[in-house]
């Protein structure tokens, strides 16, 4: 659908207009469900083609699907008309995925008229929102908005909420080989070794390297130095003698992690005083907590 030349809002609204009329739908209230304005037969919706998300768990929607058949669609879906009876999804295609694992006929909807560029802007906000876009899917979102709709970094932060070198530096991903796009994409590498590879003469050998041995962050970066340096590549292996933790170390580890909600290492060998401790977060979210909680904020 094209755009509406009289809608033009998008990312010029600002981030809390765009979002107003999805954010009335992702709350239940204390008097129960928020109510749809209509009940739309579920082959009259289709799933947006834009979605920046494109993997969905089985595990997840089967779990929703069950939800779903005992309560019901709380949260309506929020969709746009896109032709006669036909309606595409604005926000919610995880809902309408486990109403067909559910075999429910009717969905609870809201219209609302959103052009493409509001469409994308609203998907790509909702899923980052959830942290539900894995790096890759968070990338190529932005440079839909670029390449389509003539967004700048500079707008899409704005907009967004995030620096602009935070987009800046995942869009260089894309430029990495599509095997090693893929490996960030099913999780086997993340985004901090994906950065790392950027640089790579071989960046599909070194990545197959740092899955297979389990490499850190600081470990990938230094094999990408020892290749720019014509130096050796293959991971020498690891020595096992001495690397068990004894009980305390590991109770210490349990009990770091549980307060802080993030899992924590420590590398202590016995006798000695010093030793090094490191906290793993999964979200810039976290390590926003974390750096709060640090300083005392």
């Amino acid at each position: 659908m094209a755009d509406r030349p009289d809608k033009k809002r998008g990312l010029g609204r600002g981030l809390s207009a765009l979002m107003a009329d999805v954010a009335e739908t992702e709350a239940v209230s204390a008097q129960g469900p928020v109510s749809a304005e209509h009940l739309i037969p579920i082959e009259q919706i289709s799933p947006n083609p834009d979605q920046p998300r494109k993997r969905f768990e089985d595990s997840d929607l089967s779990d929703l699907a069950s939800s779903i058949k005992e309560k019901g669609v709380i949260q309506p879906l929020i969709v746009r008309k896109s032709g006669d009876q036909r309606y595409e999804i604005v926000a919610g295609e995880r809902r309408w995925r486990a109403a067909q694992i559910a075999q429910l006929h009717v969905l609870p909807v809201i219209v609302r008229e959103f052009t493409d560029v509001e469409v994308l802007e609203v998907a790509i906000i909702e899923n980052i929102q959830r942290a539900d876009l894995n790096a890759i899917e968070e990338a190529a979102g932005y440079r839909q908005l670029m390449d389509k709709f003539g967004r700048t970094q500079e707008k899409l932060a704005e907009a967004l909420g995030k620096s602009r070198s935070h987009i800046a530096n995942l869009m260089r991903l894309l430029n990495l080989p599509d095997s090693v796009v893929e490996m960030v994409r099913t999780g086997d590498l993340s985004a901090g070794h994906a950065r790392a590879l950027i640089p790579a003469q071989d960046p599909v050998g070194l990545a197959k390297q740092i899955v297979k041995g389990g490499l850190s962050v600081r470990a990938t970066e230094a094999l990408v130095k020892r290749e720019a340096q014509g130096g050796e590549t293959t991971p020498k292996p690891k020595s096992t003698a001495g690397e068990e933790k004894d009980a305390d170390t590991v109770a210490l580890e349990g009990d770091l992690s549980a307060t802080l909600g993030m899992k924590v290492l420590l590398d202590h060998k016995p006798g000695q005083e010093s030793g090094r401790l490191s906290v793993q977060y999964k979200s810039l979210d976290e390590l926003d907590a974390l750096c709060r909680m640090l300083s005392g904020s």
